[in-house]
């Protein structure tokens, strides 16, 4: 998870720089300002399902909150620049407040 659309779409390039050694591996990124079914869609698709998913806050939260996304299954998860997501919404939030509203 990562604090915006940009930086989550550099990292989902990165992967997909390595995925190409690994093709059996899937990464999708998912953040704000585009439409939502698109990503509805895509987790849908068991074919597409990614095994690696980048994304901002806001939109994790939304597909999680919708049941689309299931976290059930999550072994590593990792906060890029966490200072600057605490920035964003206030030095009064801890943390695990950014993952428990995320996910």
């Amino acid at each position: 998870m990562c604090h915006t659309r940009e930086l989550a779409y550099q990292i989902k390039n990165e992967y997909a720089r390595f995925s190409k050694y690994l093709p059996e591996v899937k990464t999708a990124v998912f953040y704000g300002g585009t439409p939502m079914a698109k990503d509805v869609e895509l987790l849908k698709n068991k074919d597409q399902y990614p095994n690696i998913i980048v994304g901002t806050p806001g939109r994790l939260n939304a597909l999680v909150r919708d049941k689309v996304l299931s976290l059930r299954n999550v072994k590593h998860f990792v906060l890029d620049e966490c200072d600057k997501m605490l920035d964003q919404i206030g030095k009064s939030t801890s943390p695990h407040t950014i993952v428990y509203d995320a996910v």
